[in-house]
């Protein structure tokens, strides 16, 4: 079968060797049922078995052991071990004489398309051997240092950036188990630092001045800009001076309330650069929403611009902000500065509605100040921004993030995850509004000194081929999106697609919720032509970065699967009781031992923090979610738990019921809520 996988620098049929990856398969028919049926992880199939079995024999640390020979197991039997290195096991292993293997699941990137029989997609030879972590044995040695000697590892890291004092002897401090006292995570405490200064000064002094920092895309084709890194940084600078002339120090809060403009970003490292807090709202939130997070965190001043179009739709965000600001007065709160950028192809500034003496145009007063400004030295914990999350109460949770360890990990995942390289060309579709924006438009990628694509409008208009106009105009190289804007555009028919080259396409990526395998496949198939790898990213507001991700060029990926863990994280899958659940298993998905990227609380509210991610099983953090690992140690994200659906004794996650329900070809998106019912 032309471009299946026959061999693989990857793996071997050699039961004898020590190293690589084992895969077995019997050539079993496939129905045509139960083609459909592979897309769905929970679903129990007969399909042709095959298993992996990473690095050495099943029961050992494949970098530690000095065996020559694999030991001779059951091809069925499971494996449990209390190995930190569990989720890299093997559950089985070839049968003795397995000989060559003539049918396989699994395709080579690039060589043919991922049909529904294929469970498996192997990254290129030539893919793997270019990329930063090259294979599992890398992966897995990364990773054993990362989990064995977390102050060693993430030390090294640390150091390639610029710390004006390095942190104590102590690199982390961490209590995960509220029965021990209060909950508390430290990472690089004492080191002197500037996310900015990281972002910008550091790579403007690296040769790196005149290199395009963002490339900006409006709403309407053919209105865009850019900025090199040099003139990113002289922007930042006058906003810096002039948040600073108005009384903003070190520690105060400044709430953004920006459409995707680069004045957002702007506005986010100016904030940094002094020392003050950003919270960044999304702005497409209500008055009422906006009004909460401003009484929260009173700020000194508001960000926001006039206007903005979204497709055909204007929104009038300066008004949104008006009653924000009146209704937070009402309760006491007063905001003495809005700060309101002229957004003059939504609406121009004769149009907007005014209040003298608090409001004041960007334009007029941001341009006459220096295009220099002295870093505040930061500690690594003190505070880098808020962002605010839905709470179950009704309140906000105000998800703090500190600036040192954040620095080091978005960075960090960012390189590793996508595969960056300096020649790159990145676009993430998300706003700045969430975490993703926050991490992966912003700080991940200018830390790494890349080139960000911001688009401003809405990505059907003025047709549903904008997205890839968008990469074949910037030539974008990495491309970043949510599984919610992918099966909308499946929805819109592949020739939207087709008429584009995207020839310049090298990494995919899904954020935000699990990605159903049929829109995986789309996404692989039509999208990146069969030639690039899926970044399917599990992580949160609150874990600051990535937390469970495919490696392109490491391993193999499934279809729907976020596959395994990034350096130091370490996840387990618990039962009710909060006990660990070995091998192929489902449960509340938790980690255990802190990472640099974690936040530390909630906004003055420390016990809602130790409460709502702490307390249900001590000693860990609790995500919220729900976690499938099959045989191959693959892990399955299966939706939030809180939404589980009890059906006569049977708990189905709705991110089963949902990719499911768009597994079928009319059916483009679908959202489900468990409801009660009396017969239930």
């Amino acid at each position: 079968m032309e471009g299946r996988m026959t061999h693989h620098p990857l793996w071997n049929n050699n039961n004898n060797s020590t190293s690589g990856i084992y895969i077995s398969a019997s050539p079993i028919p496939i129905s045509r049922t139960a083609k459909s049926q592979l897309s769905r992880p929970w679903v129990s199939v007969k399909r042709p078995s095959f298993t992996f079995r990473f690095g050495g024999s099943p029961m050992e640390d494949p970098l530690t052991s000095s065996s020559s020979s694999s030991t001779t197991v059951s091809p069925r039997k499971n494996l449990t071990t209390s190995n930190h290195m569990r989720h890299v096991e093997s559950m089985a292993k070839l049968p003795s004489g397995a000989g060559k293997i003539t049918r396989l699941n699994a395709v080579i990137l690039g060589e043919a398309l991922a049909s529904e029989e294929d469970d498996l997609v192997f990254p290129s030879e030539n893919f793997s051997r270019q990329a930063h972590v090259s294979s599992l044995q890398k992966y897995l040695e990364m990773y054993r240092r990362s989990v064995q000697d977390p102050a060693g590892f993430w030390s090294d890291i640390a150091s390639e950036f610029y710390w004006r004092e390095k942190w104590g002897q102590q690199v982390y401090f961490e209590n995960l188990d509220i029965r021990k006292g209060k909950i508390q995570i430290e990472w690089f405490k004492g080191g002197m630092t500037n996310i900015c200064y990281n972002c910008l000064d550091r790579n403007i002094e690296s040769g790196n001045g005149d290199k395009i920092a963002i490339y900006w895309e409006g709403n309407e084709p053919g209105l865009d800009s850019s900025l090199t890194y040099n003139q990113l940084l002289a922007r930042v600078c006058q906003l810096a001076n002039y948040l600073k002339d108005i009384g903003v120090r070190k520690g105060d809060a400044v709430v953004i309330y920006l459409p995707m403009l680069m004045e957002l970003p702007i506005a986010m490292l100016a904030c940094a650069r002094i020392g003050a807090v950003h919270s960044v709202v999304f702005a497409g939130f209500s008055a009422e929403s906006l009004a909460q997070r401003i009484m929260d965190c009173r700020p000194k001043v508001v960000i926001t611009c006039n206007a903005v179009m979204r497709g055909s739709k204007i929104i009038y965000l300066k008004e949104i902000v008006d009653r924000a600001l009146m209704e937070s007065a009402q309760n006491g709160i007063n905001t003495d500065v809005c700060l309101t950028y002229e957004n003059e192809s939504a609406m121009k500034k004769e149009m907007t509605k005014w209040i003298k003496g608090r409001d004041i145009w960007w334009q007029d007063v941001i341009p006459k100040y220096p295009v220099t400004c002295d870093v505040e030295w930061v500690d690594a914990e003190d505070p880098l921004f808020l962002l605010y999350t839905s709470g179950s109460t009704g309140k906000p949770k105000g998800v703090l993030h500190t600036t040192g360890g954040y620095m080091v990990y978005t960075a960090t995942t960012f390189k590793y995850a996508f595969d960056y390289k300096p020649t790159d060309i990145y676009w993430c579709t998300a706003d700045c509004g969430w975490i993703t924006g926050h991490s992966y438009v912003t700080y991940g990628p200018l830390l790494n000194g890349a080139t960000v694509v911001i688009f401003e409008g809405a990505p059907s208009y003025p047709d549903a081929g904008r997205c890839w106009d968008i990469v074949d105009k910037f030539k974008v190289s990495i491309f970043y999106t949510a599984p919610t804007l992918v099966r909308s555009l499946m929805r819109e028919g592949d020739e939207h697609v087709s008429r584009y080259s995207r020839k310049s396409l090298r990494v995919l990526g899904s954020v935000g919720e699990p990605i159903n395998p049929s829109a995986w496949r789309w996404f692989f198939n039509v999208v990146g032509d069969a030639r690039c790898p899926i970044s399917d990213t599990w992580w949160q507001t609150e874990t600051g970065g990535f937390m469970i991700t495919p490696l392109p060029g490491a391993w193999p990926q499934k279809p729907g699967s976020a596959t395994f863990p990034f350096f130091g994280v370490q996840p387990v899958i618990v039962d009710e009781k909060g006990v660990e659940i070995e091998g192929e298993c489902s449960g509340y998905l938790c980690v255990k031992s802190s990472w640099p990227g974690a936040f530390r609380t909630l906004y003055g509210d420390h016990e809602r923090y130790e409460a709502t991610y702490f307390s249900a099983f001590p000693g860990y953090y609790f995500s919220g979610d729900g976690c499938s690992r099959d045989k191959d140690g693959y892990c399955w994200l299966t939706g939030r738990v809180d939404d589980v659906i009890n059906v006569s004794g049977h708990r189905i996650g709705t991110a089963e019921v949902e990719s499911a329900l768009v597994s079928h070809p009319q059916c483009a998106e679908a959202a489900v809520v468990g409801v009660e019912h009396e017969s239930a």
